[in-house]
């Protein structure tokens, strides 16, 4: 007789590409609108089905997982980063946690350049004059920005997307920096022309630019927090396309209000959707609403990566994107 499919639930809508292959491969039951699952519906999901394959809006933590049913074998992340998953507790009780790394370096590094441009000449601004009908013509002295060749870029955590941004920054002439958990091997270094600082507040106080690249651990909470944004030059721009509580916003906000940061631009929030209304009001600001990776390539790959780990799993093997608490 043939083996019965995998139970297979997804919670958020995917490239529909993405759930026509789920469909063929597996009993899935397919999230019919684009909403986040409430805590409720997560908990019943969980109950039902031999996979789970969440993304970075649905927290998957000890209770919920406590009221998982024992079918449950696998949650497959949507994402490449699994803060969302308490992946300790869901080893403990015999479920693998799988995610999808790699598959988005390029878009996230291509939009933390686009924030950086944005940013230091001054995209937005421009825009909203010519939206609003206000330009009255060229002139020597208007919207002046500022030049990224010759820029000291300061990179906050270099893997892959670091990296990549590292890449992307060269080519516009940017000199390249970085504070790191671990040196990058010499023969990395040399091919990056990167310079590696062990203190980050003797790195981030000569920045012209800070681009942040971290994970979300405890180490990384406020990183960049008051006392450590005090220490950028008042002429100073930063960034941060990675998780949005390694800065401090509220600080932020104080110090780009009181002129002691030139500007920011920012694609991830301390507390999600909810953005301090002061930093929405300030021109020198850039919010993108977690756009970075949100190119229909990466989330078809991203798609791709997560059906590799299910029918890897249903075969029998370790998916091959299996996350273990000893990695985070």
């Amino acid at each position: 007789m043939p083996r019965e499919r995998l139970s297979v639930v997804v919670t958020r809508r995917l490239p529909e590409s993405v759930e026509t292959r789920l469909s063929e491969l597996f009993d899935v039951r397919l999230r019919s609108d684009d909403t986040p699952m409430s805590r409720a519906e997560l908990a019943a999901a969980m109950k039902e089905a031999d996979v789970l394959v969440p993304t970075v809006t649905d927290t998957i933590d000890a209770a919920l997982l406590g009221q998982a049913g024992g079918q449950l074998r696998l949650i497959a992340n949507y994402g490449a980063g699994v803060d969302n998953i308490d992946v300790a507790t869901a080893r403990q009780r015999g479920i693998l946690v799988s995610n999808t790394p790699g598959v988005l370096t390029d878009d996230t590094a291509d939009m933390t350049m686009a924030l950086i441009m944005a940013v230091v000449r001054r995209i937005p601004e421009g825009l909203a004059i010519m939206q609003k009908g206000d330009w009255e013509g060229w002139s020597p002295t208007a919207m002046l920005g500022g030049r990224l060749a010759g820029r000291r870029l300061g990179i906050l955590g270099m893997g892959r997307i670091g990296q990549a941004v590292a890449r992307r920054a060269r080519a516009f002439g940017m000199q390249i920096h970085y504070n790191n958990r671990r040196r990058l091997r010499p023969e990395v270094e040399e091919d990056l022309e990167a310079t590696w600082w062990e203190s980050l507040d003797q790195m981030v106080a000569r920045m012209d630019v800070i681009s942040i690249h971290c994970p979300s651990t405890p180490s990384t909470f406020h990183l960049m927090n008051a006392r450590r944004l005090k220490l950028l030059k008042p002429d100073t721009v930063i960034v941060n396309t990675s998780r949005g509580e390694v800065i401090d916003e509220n600080a932020l906000t104080r110090g780009l209000r009181a002129g002691e940061i030139a500007g920011c631009g920012l694609d991830v929030y301390e507390h999600g959707t909810t953005i301090n209304p002061r930093l929405r009001e300030l021109p020198n600001v850039v919010l993108l609403p977690h756009m970075g990776s949100a190119t229909l390539e990466g989330r078809i790959e991203m798609g791709e990566k997560v059906l590799l780990n299910i029918k890897t799993f249903e075969d029998g093997h370790r998916p091959p994107d299996q996350v273990v608490p000893s990695m985070l």
